[in-house]
């Protein structure tokens, strides 16, 4: 968990730094920062363990290709948990500057409209499920050259479908059902929810295949 929440920091902060390069998402820094230092203070002070050699099921390849690409849906989803944030209040001013009601969230004044939030948020998010469906697929995989099956319903696999489920729901309801504005924000971010509920709860207090926290 130590080396997965760490390299997931290195991974938001670079994600972040690349799409820079591309598009203006200064207005997201300060968030993004918080994030990253939150996972680092995590890493260090909840989920240190010491080095040991790896357990036999996770001495493969799979082992890099698995794991590089969760902790980079992973960091994507950060991102896009920050940009539903600032959605939440962005349209919050909107409404109230409509009204003609004074409002104290000045500093959105830097920040794109809700509209524009949640269509960059949405393309991210696009690229964050694409990436965590691979994560699921190569995961079956490689249970069963480790384990002799695809899928036994192990704590951690169903919250990794689960996830995959809520993300899912979030790309089709916005899609084909018009699941725009703050629906579509509050989805994503129980999607993210999700993601940290399996990281952290899964991983610490359910025994299982994946027990590998080491805590």
């Amino acid at each position: 968990m130590y080396e997965f929440c760490s390299t997931g920091a290195l991974v938001v902060a670079g994600v972040y730094l690349v799409t820079l390069i591309f598009k203006d998402l200064r207005f997201v820094g300060p968030m993004v920062t918080g994030l990253v230092l939150l996972m680092l203070c995590a890493a260090t002070i909840a989920f240190p363990t010491p080095v040991s050699p790896l357990p036999p099921a996770l001495q493969s390849y799979w082992l890099i290709i698995h794991v590089s690409i969760a902790v980079a849906a992973s960091g994507l989803f950060t991102i896009t948990f920050a940009m539903a944030v600032l959605q939440l209040l962005q349209s919050r001013r909107e409404k109230n500057m409509a009204m003609g009601e004074d409002t104290k969230l000045g500093f959105l004044r830097v920040v794109p409209n809700s509209t524009t939030l949640e269509n960059f948020a949405f393309r991210l998010n696009s690229v964050g499920f694409v990436f965590w469906t691979f994560t699921l697929a190569a995961g079956a995989i490689w249970a069963d050259q480790a384990w002799g099956r695809f899928w036994g319903w192990d704590t951690k696999e169903v919250w990794t479908f689960v996830i995959w489920t809520v993300y899912a729901a979030y790309m089709h309801a916005r899609v084909t059902r018009g699941w725009n504005g703050n629906r579509s924000a509050w989805l994503s971010i129980v999607g993210y929810l999700c993601v940290v509920f399996n990281f952290t709860v899964v991983n610490v207090y359910f025994p299982g295949l994946h027990s590998y926290s080491g805590l």
